[in-house]
């Protein structure tokens, strides 16, 4: 008989509320996947001199990306669409990181 624990540890997955966006926005951010280089853009689009770790930047990001959004919806003249566009680019591959960065978890098998 083998003293092994009955209790199996999963790592916590992240829970971000989803995107609804127009899907031509959806589609240019998912194509900008193939251009985007992290430590290149990711500094741009933060506005910062420094590159923060895998999933650091995903609030600040989410938080301006929602400030951008209520401007589309609002049809403010300072709009940018461009800018959009990025924050959308970023925010996809930073979850995609930060989701490839988690430990891996237990591998589950049938016994018997």
């Amino acid at each position: 008989m083998s003293l092994m624990s009955n209790v199996l540890a999963f790592p916590a997955q992240p829970v971000l509320p989803s995107l609804s966006r127009p899907a031509a926005l959806v589609r240019a951010a998912i194509a900008g996947q193939a251009q985007w280089r992290r430590d290149r853009d990711l500094r741009r689009t933060l506005r910062s001199d420094s590159l923060p770790g895998p999933g650091q930047a995903l609030a600040q990001l989410r938080a301006d990306e929602d400030r951008m959004n209520a401007a589309r919806q609002e049809g403010a003249a300072d709009y940018d669409l461009h800018q959009h566009v990025m924050l959308m680019i970023a925010i996809l591959a930073e979850s995609r990181l930060a989701m490839a960065q988690q430990a891996p978890g237990p591998r589950l098998r049938a016994i018997g």
